[in-house]
């Protein structure tokens, strides 16, 4: 049977319960492209230096330095060129005292030099500059500048060091990251599974978007924008379809989705509490579900527990409040369930731009615009809040969080803002 809860839950402790249930999920091995924007769990340590040799940071001339140690424009220093090497070719010569090799940005360092002129130090610069012939084969070369050992000379493992630690597990993958893995010559890296989620809508009055509303009928949108956020949060959807406010078909919905190896199951509407609802005497048949109401609007009903071991929210039917409570409590579930330890929302400090009402004893999520004016962010309302106003999360960038026991938030006064679209933080 349900346990009713007492007394509303703070949104909080319904957050503490919902991760409760919920862990890391294990570790797969994945080409790296597949690993973007998901948690490493494995130390990456490096068995090469990067780069692998001393090499050129610059297209000119490998010296040494002190055979131009005195060059100037007025002195230049004349050198007899002896090769001419590009990028992925190696040294065939050696530089010695008086002798220059032509070189191009990445090429290994030959024997014997120890820096490299810039061609804009040369007189094969200045011929650049004047749109002359200055070309490979050329026989020698004046200097123009004084070198130091070093310059324009990048040492091996000067980026990465073998046997140092580049990536620690927990990271989560960015391109950048990605491209390290590359350079160390990893194929494949492993990480934390994504979640497969179920998405299950429940009600007679709903029909799929590619049906004619009949009269009494509306369309299931709620599926499409759990889908949507499970996929912006870093999760699989496994779209379930609409189950009709009927035993059999609510629970052969629910078998078919535990039969697809989900490790996350998302139903809304049928979650109010004390109302008779179907979903209810389903989910306390297949599973362990407690019924509570969370002191928040939107979103205050909201169903939690475990079916087969998976566990289940079920959240509200209203639009907003469905999305609003995806936000709260589905969202760190997930990533949670990735590894993450990033994943609260950033909050800031706001000014309002007018006076908002909370009478309903709750904390109140408000649909917001927040904009920077100089150095502070203002924000207004979106408009009507009520809870099956869709359009108002459409034009919303934040979430401004109302106290439950404040009743008047006035034009003027600082209230904090849940930036939706921001990164998240630890």
């Amino acid at each position: 049977m349900a346990e009713l809860v007492e007394k509303m839950l703070s949104v909080e402790e319904a957050l503490e319960r919902v991760l409760s249930l919920v862990r890391p999920l294990p570790l797969e091995e994945v080409p790296i492209l597949d690993a973007l924007d998901r948690v490493l769990g494995e130390d990456i340590v490096s068995d090469i230096n990067i780069p692998p040799f001393q090499n050129s940071a610059m297209d000119g001339y490998a010296v040494r330095a002190a055979d131009v140690a005195n060059a100037s424009p007025a002195n230049p220093v004349r050198l007899r060129v002896i090769g001419d090497l590009a990028a992925g070719y190696a040294p065939e010569v050696e530089v010695t005292p008086g002798t220059a090799v032509r070189i191009m940005t990445g090429a290994p360092i030959p024997p014997g030099a120890d820096a490299v002129m810039r061609f804009e130090d040369t007189d094969e610069g200045q011929a650049l500059e004047s749109n002359l012939h200055a070309g490979a084969r050329r026989q020698e070369v004046l200097i123009l500048r004084p070198a130091a050992p070093h310059d324009n000379v990048r040492d091996a493992g000067e980026d990465i060091r073998q046997g140092e630690r580049v990536l620690a597990a927990g990271t989560v993958l960015r391109p950048q990251e990605i491209g390290v893995l590359a350079s160390l010559g990893r194929p494949t890296v492993k990480v934390h599974r994504r979640p497969r989620v179920a998405i299950l809508a429940t009600g007679d009055e709903l029909v799929d978007i590619t049906q004619p509303l009949a009269p009494g009928k509306i369309r299931n949108s709620n599926e499409y924008s759990n889908a949507a956020l499970v996929l912006k949060y870093g999760g699989i959807p496994i779209r379930l379809g609409i189950a009709r406010d009927n035993v059999a078909d609510l629970t052969a919905k629910i078998r078919a989705g535990l039969d697809q190896q989900v490790d996350l199951f998302i139903t809304s509407a049928g979650v109010s509490v004390g109302d008779y609802d179907v979903v209810k005497d389903v989910l306390n048949t297949l599973g362990r579900i407690n019924f509570w109401q969370v002191r928040m609007k939107p979103g205050k009903p909201l169903a939690v527990g475990l079916i087969d071991g998976v566990p289940l929210i079920g959240l509200p039917g209203n639009p907003v409040s469905a999305m609003v409570s995806f936000e709260q409590f589905v969202r760190p579930a997930m990533r949670v369930m990735q590894g993450r330890r990033a994943w609260r929302k950033q909050r800031i400090q706001v000014v309002l731009d007018e006076d908002i009402k909370n009478t309903s004893g709750r904390r109140h999520f408000i649909r917001a615009i927040v904009t920077k004016q100089g150095d502070q962010y203002f924000a207004r309302t979106t408009g009507d809040q009520g809870s099956g106003i869709l359009t108002s999360m459409v034009k919303a960038n934040a979430l401004l969080i109302i106290p439950e026991d404040q009743r008047l938030a006035r034009k003027g006064e600082l209230v904090t803002a849940e930036m939706l679209d921001w990164p998240e933080v630890e």
